[in-house]
């Protein structure tokens, strides 16, 4: 496999993110993508390749995504790609088609708009229609059982839920772009009715309104573009069974496998600061162990997707915010995790460094 340290973040955009917006997506991401090309100091036309991550079942039309391109900028003709997935797993198309060498820019975007429908509608739909679809669940009532077979193993408890859900919210108050912030007593918490037992309502995401675009590029643009790149050290993903009653959902195999893929040393505690889509308060828990993360690593200063789910972008963010650590705060190695699928079943893993 070519070396995966040739490839670096350079820049990164992000709208606000909000409980609803009246923008369309195209609108959303033209304020993401301003933002990124002018960080990156290029215009749309030297960007060689782009590839965009969004979901029809969201957009509410087929082929919603076609409609995006005039944000990404058509003109010139250029090469373009599209995944039905978080705008991670975009990111992951742009680094291996930079891989090959033959061109030196990537624009990737990831773009949703929860707002516009009724999630828990709309995501039984997407599950397995024999076995699964028909039972109505929603990511929330799947995650309560995940949160549930966790505390019964004796692996979390509901105030760790509480005070991870705490400290999302108040690190959040230091971020622009995030939707829920502000400080919150976890005692008072914990007194709050559930919503699906074990998962009261701080332990669940916002349904939120919003667009990320990253810019990539190959070594000698990146040195161009950027004082201080964020490398892609390794990158990979793994994808568990679909049915979560199939699974162990105490762990996550396949992100501690996309990990070890990625090129993660699980002792070596060199992570500076990780960036996990963990959409629901007890998911942070499950994935710092099953990452082997240590008190040492700093989780989602950003607050996470506690503080901000734009659906098919909270991926995306975690990479754009991952690399802002390097970037602007001047941190040496960080990690971001996405995810997709009940339960966490589908895990990406990013590693990201900076270079002398």
């Amino acid at each position: 496999m070519p070396e995966s340290t040739d490839i670096a973040i350079v820049a990164w955009g992000m709208t606000p993110m909000v409980r609803h917006t009246d923008q369309t997506e195209p609108g959303l991401l033209r304020v993401a993508i301003g933002q990124a090309v002018e960080r990156a100091g290029v215009s749309r036309q030297e960007i060689d390749f782009t590839c965009e991550g969004s979901c029809d079942y969201i957009s509410g039309a087929t082929f919603s995504f076609v409609q995006n391109i005039g944000a990404l900028g058509a003109w010139p003709p250029k090469r373009d790609s599209h995944v039905e997935m978080d705008g991670a797993w975009a990111f992951y198309e742009a680094w291996v088609r930079l891989l090959h060498g033959d061109i030196q820019t990537a624009l990737v975007t990831g773009s949703g708009r929860s707002s516009t429908a009724e999630p828990s509608l709309i995501y039984p739909m997407e599950m397995d229609p024999y076995y699964l679809a028909p039972l109505g669940a929603d990511p929330a009532t799947l995650a309560a059982l995940q949160a549930r077979a966790l505390l019964d193993a004796g692996k979390i408890t509901e105030r760790q839920m509480a005070e991870v859900a705490a400290r999302s919210r108040r690190v959040a108050q230091d971020n622009p772009y995030a939707q829920v912030r502000g400080d919150f007593d976890v005692e008072e918490l914990l007194a709050s009715d559930y919503v699906r037992d074990p998962l009261r309502r701080h332990d669940l995401p916002p349904i939120s309104d919003g667009a990320c675009a990253v810019v990539l590029a190959t070594a000698d643009k990146a040195r161009e573009l950027c004082e201080r790149p964020a490398w892609v050290s390794g990158i990979a993903h793994r994808s568990e069974v679909h049915n979560p009653a199939l699974r162990d959902l105490t762990d996550s195999v396949g992100t501690r496998d996309a990990a070890l893929a990625a090129g993660l040393d699980l002792s070596a505690d060199s992570i500076d600061v990780a960036e996990l889509q963990a959409a629901f308060s007890h998911e942070e828990l499950l994935l710092r162990a099953s990452l082997g993360l240590s008190e040492r690593t700093e989780i989602n200063p950003s607050g996470g997707a506690l503080a901000a789910n734009p659906i098919m972008a909270t991926g995306l963010v975690r990479i754009a915010e991952a690399a802002r650590q390097i970037i602007e705060n001047g941190r040496q190695k960080t990690l971001a995790h996405s995810t997709s699928g009940p339960c966490l079943q589908q895990n990406l893993v990013c590693i990201l460094e900076a270079r002398p």
